[in-house]
Formats: structure tokens, sequence, C-alpha cells
């Protein structure tokens, strides 16, 4: 059963196979409306179960246009309007489901939620997003990335802020694709070091700093997040000790100089990034929402067994 939990799940040959599937598709699609199914419309009958326990835009419309553009169809499920929020469990949940649809997509907090739905699921279960991980955001952010003419291998990466779930999917992919990532946080702050040492042992080069400018120094793509996840309080100690760290015009000139700018949105202008790197023409913030479709469709191929 191929689940898509993790990067890992999958690994390098499959990850690169989904950029170059998704490359080709939406390529093939220039021009044509965006509900219109692909030539081979290679998941007609197929049906995708999407669970969300968190909130969504990008998430949610991508899966759902994923389906239709590959000739499937989707179906929401809320954790306040099914019985999910009414206790029924999540092992119950996924046996249920993989009796009436193909593929299970689950947005939410615990990570263990993921897995646990993957343990009974008959069918492959993929993390929408959890609090340990989101690796469908990473795919996107690879083949943004890949489309601004920047090969991966040896791609020095700058992330800034907070060391999230986020982060912890690029260092996965770092270890897979072999590029290389420093890290500017404050202190306590900082990515579990599980992921760090994963991609170190793969083979990357994962740079630790307490400053933002020493982190963006030299970087090929800069990357920052919301400083306040779904679901923290917006904590006043945080947004304090994340400050330093905001991506400004400044420490972009302190990138090369076609750096690119990277974020997986919502943004909150004026807190991790300024208006001028925002809308600047180093931003690709939209080409990586837009490429959430692409992603998502590969990912789907993949756990389909069509890729």
């Amino acid at each position: 059963m191929r689940h898509f939990l993790d990067l890992s799940d999958a690994g390098g040959d499959a990850l690169a196979a989904m950029i170059n599937d998704a490359q080709d598709r939406k390529t093939a699609r220039v021009g044509w409306p965006k509900g219109k199914p692909d030539a081979d419309a290679p998941l007609a009958g197929h049906v995708l179960a999407m669970i969300f326990e968190k909130n969504s835009t990008r998430t949610r419309v991508s899966f759902d246009m994923a389906m239709r553009q590959l000739g499937g169809s989707a179906l929401i499920l809320e954790s306040g309007t099914s019985q999910l929020g009414r206790g029924e469990s999540i092992a119950d949940t996924a046996r249920v489901l993989s009796r009436m649809v193909d593929a299970i997509m689950l947005r939410t907090d615990d990570h263990e939620k993921a897995l646990e739905m993957a343990r009974h699921a008959s069918v492959p279960v993929i993390n929408g997003l959890t609090d340990r991980s989101h690796p469908c955001q990473i795919v996107a952010d690879l083949l943004t990335v890949i489309e601004q003419g920047k090969a991966l291998p040896g791609l020095e990466l700058a992330w800034l802020g907070d060391g999230n779930n986020v982060l912890h999917s690029i260092l996965e992919a770092a270890g897979l694709m072999k590029f290389n990532v420093r890290i500017g946080t404050p202190q306590s702050y900082e990515p579990e070091m599980e992921f760090v040492d994963m991609a170190r042992s793969a083979g990357a080069t994962v740079t630790l700093t307490n400053d933002a400018r020493e982190a963006a120094a030299g970087a090929d793509i800069v990357v920052t997040d919301t400083w306040v996840s779904m679901g923290q309080e917006h904590a006043h100690d945080k947004l304090a000790a994340m400050a330093p760290f905001q991506v400004s015009g400044e420490l972009m000139r302190a990138a090369k100089p076609d750096a690119k700018f990277l974020h997986c949105l919502p943004a909150h202008v004026g807190e991790e990034v300024t208006a001028d790197v925002f809308e600047s023409d180093q931003s690709v913030v939209f080409d990586e929402a837009e490429n959430r479709i692409h992603a998502q469709k590969s990912v789907l191929l993949w756990c389909l067994e069509k890729i």
C-alpha cells in the first residue's frame, strides 16, 4: 500500500518522478479551462475522500481540482459534520471509507492520527498536513524551484523563522534530493533534531544558526512561514523572538542576486515577511500556490500506482 505520510514513504526516485510528471501535465494543460480533465484522465471513476480537522484553502482546492483534472472526483468530510466529531474512532473511519473510496487525504493536528488512519485503511492515505510534517507542500515547492531554473542537487536553501512542520519536510527533501539547508531560528525554536540528523545522514549539509543574515547569506532560495501556526495561541513572546528573522529586502540582499522567495501561505505580511519582498519579482509564492494542484496530482498518481 502506497501511503504518503512523509516524503520518505516515496523516496528520492519516486519524488523525482512525481516532479517530472507534474511538469509534463502542467505543460500539457496550458490554455485549457481549469476544470477540463487531462487527456488521459488516469483516475476516471476514482474518488478521493478529504478529511479536514484544520482549516484549509490551498489543500482543499488543490486536491479537489487535482482529482477533477485527473478525471476523478472528491468529497469532503469535516470533523464538525462527520461522526469523527462525535467520537467515532479513526480506525473505524478508515475501515469504512476504504470500502467507499479509492484514497483518503487527512489534514489534522497530531501526526499519530495520520499513522492510525494508514494502519487501518486498505486504500492509500495522504498527509494533507500534520503538526509534524507537510510533504505535499514540499512537492509543490520543489516543482516551483525547478521551474525557476534551479537544479536541486547542491541548491542552497535558507529557512528563516520557526522550526516547524514545513521545515521538517524540507529537511527530508534535502536528504532525498541532495540539497543543503541553512536554518535561522531563535534559540529554542529549532526543528526536531530527528529531521536534521536524517538530512545529514543522507548527505545534505544542514547549518543551524541563530543569526538570520548568516542563514540567508548566498542562498538560492529563501523560505519562511507564519510564526504562529493554526491552533497555537498568538503568543507575544514568540512574536518578539521571531522579529529578527523577518524576511526583509535587506535580508534578501544577503542571498544571491537571483534568489527566489517562497512561502506556503497564508502570509502575515508585516510579520514574517515585509511587503516589499512579498510583492517583489523575487517572490514566487503564487506560482508555488498554483503548483499545489500539479503536485497533488502526481502524489495521487503515485499513491494509486499510476507512476
